[in-house]
């Protein structure tokens, strides 16, 4: 009975862990952390020659719940 109940909180630890700990992306200046149910990107990209964007845009099962994107120079 105590071996059954300690196999089940193993295997509900294992898939939390999976369905949150993010992998980290890194492209140029922005950095991407995704798991399977969210993702956070710190903007920090190149425009041309005008100038580059900045930010932080939060994801949460593929729908976006914060952004603050802005334009720089």
């Amino acid at each position: 009975m105590m071996k059954k109940k300690i196999i089940r909180i193993t295997i509900i630890i294992i898939i939390a862990l999976i369905l949150l700990f993010p992998l980290r992306y890194k492209d140029g200046g922005t950095v991407k952390y995704q798991a399977v149910l969210y993702s956070i990107t710190d903007y920090h990209a190149l425009r041309g020659v005008d100038g580059y964007d900045t930010g932080i845009e939060i994801k949460i099962l593929g729908i976006t719940v914060y952004e603050n994107t802005t334009f720089g120079r």
